[in-house]
């Protein structure tokens, strides 16, 4: 997939746990994990919203484009 979700390395530079962060943005810890592994079609404005805002960041700290090798 050529969208690569940065937030685990955004949660180690914050020195936080996914379940803390799950708590403090009112989203199940299942549901962070999906996000976190690149395993969702879409995420919903507010909801990445409230990442950045818990971690003090851009989207574009946490969303990365890579074009796919053929």
């Amino acid at each position: 997939m050529p969208i690569i979700v940065n937030l685990d390395v955004m949660l180690a530079r914050r020195k936080m746990k996914s379940k803390d962060l799950a708590d403090a943005i009112g989203i199940s810890e299942t549901n962070l994990s999906l996000l976190k592994q690149g395993h969702v079609k879409g995420v919903r404005f507010g909801t990445l919203e409230a990442i950045c805002r818990a971690l003090d960041c851009q989207p574009g700290d946490l969303l990365e484009y890579r074009e796919e090798q053929a």
